[in-house]
Parts: C-alpha cells; sequence; structure tokens
C-alpha cells in the first residue's frame, strides 16, 4: 500500500498540474488582470492570513482518526468525538455570522486563531472529555473560518477600500486555486512529520499551532475592524427559513446538499479505518485525495464550458459516488487497494460537485440571504451525518463499516432523486424566466 500510494500520489499530482494548467489559461482570459498596487496590497493582506489559517485547518486532515486510535480508543468512541464537532457546527454555525456582525470580525477572526490553538493542544491529552472538549472548538473555529474572514474581507473590499465589485471574484478565485495547493502540501507536510520524522500523529496538530499564533497577531496588527448590520439578525434568520421553505428550488438544493455533504462528512471518518490494515502513508493518501478533488474542479470547468446544466452535472455525481459507496460496502472490508480507488473515484466526483453546486447555488439562492441560507442548510447536514455515526457504527460486528457504506448509499440514492426534481424544477425556472423577458422586451 505504501508504493501504490505514493505511485497515485505521483500520477495525480501529474494529472492535476496538467488539467490544472488548462483550467488556469481559460480563466486568464476570463478574469481581469488587475495591476492596482493598492488592491494587490489589500489582497496580500488578507491571503497571507487566510492562507495560514487554511494550512493550519488542512494540517488536522489526515491523522485525526489515528491520534484516538493510537490513544486506545474503539470506534463506537472515536465517533462520539466526531460527533461533537458536527453538534458544536450545528449550535454554533448557524450564529456565528450574525455575532461576528455584533461582535466585530477582526476579533471574530483572532479568536478563530485562540480557539483552534486550543483545539489543537487538546490532541496532546489521552483524556475522552478532554478530547470531546478539543472537538466541540473545532467545530467552533471550522465555522468562523468559513464565515468570518470572507465576510471581513467583503466588507473591506466594498466599503473601506472602495473598490468594484468585480474584483471579490479576482481574489476568491485565487483562494480557491491556492486553497487546492495548500491541502495537497498540508498532507504531505503532516506525513512527513508523522512518520518521515517519527513524531507521531500529534506532531501535525503541534505543527498548527504556531501557524495559527502568527496567523492571530498578522490579524491584530496588519487588520482593521469591520462590523455587520446586526439589528434585523433575527428577521434575517426567519427570512431565510422562508426562503428555503417557499421556494421549491432552494429547499431542492439544500436536500440534495444535506444528503450529499452529510455523506462526505461520514467519509471523513470511514476512510482511515478502511485502509489502516494495509499500513498507508496517511499523509500521503491525504493528498491524494486533495488531488483527485483538484482534478474534479478541472474536469468539471471542461463540462460546464460544453453547456452541460450544473443541476444534470450533480445528479450524474450524486449517483456516481452512490455506485461507490455500494462498491465500497463489499470491498471495505478485506480489499483496502480497491477501497483506495473508490475512495480516489469518489474524491474527483467531489470535485466536480462542489463547484457545480456552487455556481447553482449562486444562480438560485437570494443574494441578500445567501449566508444565512447556507447556515440553515448545515443543520440537517450535521445531523445527517451525527445520527449515522452514533447509531450505526458498531465495533463490535466487522459488519459495522459495511453497514455505514451501505447507510451512505441509500442517502445518496434519497439525494439523486431530489436532484432529478432539481433538474427539472431549475429547466422549469429558467423557461418561466425566458417567457416573463420576452413578454417585457
Amino acid at each position: 500500500m505504501l508504493i501504490i500510494a505514493y505511485i497515485s500520489f505521483v500520477l495525480l499530482v501529474a494529472i492535476g498540474l496538467l488539467c490544472g494548467y488548462q483550467s488556469w489559461k481559460t480563466k486568464e482570459k476570463l478574469i481581469p488582470t488587475i495591476n492596482n498596487p493598492a488592491f494587490i496590497a489589500f489582497q496580500t493582506k488578507y491571503f497571507r492570513v487566510y492562507f495560514l489559517a487554511l494550512l493550519a485547518e488542512w494540517l488536522q486532515g489526515p491523522y485525526l482518526y489515528q491520534l484516538y486510535h493510537d490513544y486506545g480508543f474503539v470506534d463506537p468512541y472515536i465517533g462520539i468525538i466526531y460527533v461533537c464537532g458536527f453538534v458544536s457546527s450545528i449550535f454554533f454555525g448557524t450564529y456565528t455570522g450574525l455575532i461576528a456582525d455584533r461582535v466585530g470580525r477582526k476579533k471574530i477572526c483572532v479568536l478563530f486563531t485562540i480557539l483552534y490553538s486550543i483545539c489543537c493542544l487538546t490532541k496532546i491529552s489521552r483524556n475522552f472529555f478532554v478530547l470531546c472538549i478539543g472537538r466541540i472548538l473545532g467545530g467552533v473555529s471550522t465555522s468562523l473560518l468559513f464565515s468570518s474572514f470572507d465576510a471581513w474581507y467583503m466588507y473591506e473590499h466594498t466599503e473601506n477600500y472602495q473598490f468594484p465589485s468585480e474584483w471579490i471574484d479576482v481574489t476568491f478565485s485565487k483562494a480557491t486555486f491556492y486553497n487546492s495547493v495548500i491541502a495537497i502540501s498540508a498532507g504531505f507536510v503532516a506525513n512527513f512529520l508523522s512518520e518521515w520524522l517519527q513524531f507521531g500523529p500529534v506532531a501535525p496538530f503541534l505543527f498548527a499551532v504556531p501557524i495559527l499564533m502568527v496567523a492571530g497577531l498578522l490579524i491584530q496588527t496588519t487588520w482593521t475592524e469591520n462590523y455587520g448590520k446586526s439589528g434585523k439578525a433575527f428577521k434575517t434568520c426567519m427570512d431565510g427559513l422562508k426562503a428555503i421553505l417557499s421556494d421549491r428550488s432552494v429547499f431542492l438544493i439544500g436536500a440534495v446538499q444535506s444528503m450529499f455533504e452529510s455523506v462526505m462528512y461520514i467519509f471523513v471518518f470511514l476512510w482511515t479505518p478502511v485502509l489502516l490494515p494495509a499500513g498507508p502513508p496517511l499523509g500521503i493518501v491525504f493528498s491524494c485525495f486533495m488531488c483527485s478533488i483538484w482534478i474534479g474542479g478541472s474536469l468539471f470547468e471542461y463540462l460546464h464550458k460544453r453547456n452541460i446544466p450544473s443541476t444534470a452535472i450533480i445528479s450524474a455525481v450524486v449517483y456516481g459516488v452512490m455506485l461507490t459507496n455500494g462498491l465500497a460496502a463489499y470491498a471495505s472490508a478485506n480489499h483496502p487497494r480497491i477501497s483506495f480507488i473508490l475512495f480516489i473515484i469518489t474524491e474527483i466526483l467531489c470535485g466536480v460537485y462542489f463547484p457545480a453546486m456552487g455556481r447553482l447555488r449562486a444562480k438560485i439562492l437570494p443574494g441578500a440571504l445567501h449566508s444565512t441560507i447556507m447556515n440553515w442548510f448545515s443543520v440537517p447536514l450535521n445531523t445527517i451525518a451525527s445520527i449515522a455515526l452514533l447509531v450505526l457504527h458498531d465495533s463490535h460486528s466487522n459488519h459495522g463499516i459495511t453497514h455505514m457504506f451501505m447507510l451512505c448509499a441509500c442517502l445518496l440514492l434519497c439525494g439523486g432523486l431530489f436532484s432529478v426534481l432539481l433538474h427539472i424544477s431549475s429547466k422549469s425556472r429558467l423557461r418561466n424566466n425566458e417567457e416573463e423577458e420576452s413578454i417585457l422586451g
């Protein structure tokens, strides 16, 4: 498995670079080159913090399960620790944006670096309750990372610096590209610390702490504070829920996202125990997964250029991942190498799914309520993942992981049905919009 992982890594990086180069050349034609010195300086100020935060986040991916396993915890207890992170995201994720608007986004971003550092330091302890607290802090911190940083940037970009709003896409496109590079690199660094230097699975977590401290120092010394309009926070929350319940397409997007992404959350738990018997380099395996997502993103760009609707792409991906999970249910018990190949295919399909769903959300979700609706979507997503890990995983049964994959396949079957309804609904919506435009014309 060691040789297979390294060969796969080299091949996937080569394919990713080839696909990424072609995709980047295409984007260069679509995204304008901005030589404004003030904008470049502002963008750099944001990136050097955000990229450090992403590096600290990705470093914790490869060896989390291995750490708990080495501490002697069996799978049901490891599942409970994971669930603590999901539950904290349910309770805190919905309100992190509103809290940041009121308290101040700079303060919340600094708080992220402190909480995540504490989360990493809890990994030194072998105490079950301390590790649970660490996962709770990790869930809160991840919610802060993917809400407050973007909110801070967008306010500074439009309100403080008053740059054109079209330039926001330039920044976020670069952030997406470098996020892939950072994720791949993080797996390699984690593998180097844990296995090459033999510091063990706790090493990447401890290495993340000084990175987070540097990020916090840069935020405190170089960023300015900004706030949101929090006076109507409760009304905004209710408006978001109303939009989900009243708009069929918005509801179906949430249903597909909940089914598909809850399976991805469960997969984060499953992949390590499936591959562990073969003794793989977990950091390199993680980098392989990140390369696969990168390749999937390029594949989406190829499909999108051929005017294939995002809804059709999402349907194909959901059913494709359903198939890989169904096959994994049979391969996971005794065939880790076959499972590894299935996992690579799954991650490539995930790489297609995320940009497709992102484009679809941008078209259908109301702009003013986008972040609020996304917070509501996270509630069923985390709930489904939590229930699955708590109810189904049974370490006393050799078929526990098999049952988990079968459940994932069933969830994806439901998600596939919702995606077909979404495709029909979006076609009907587009047709109605064209008819209204023709009447007005």
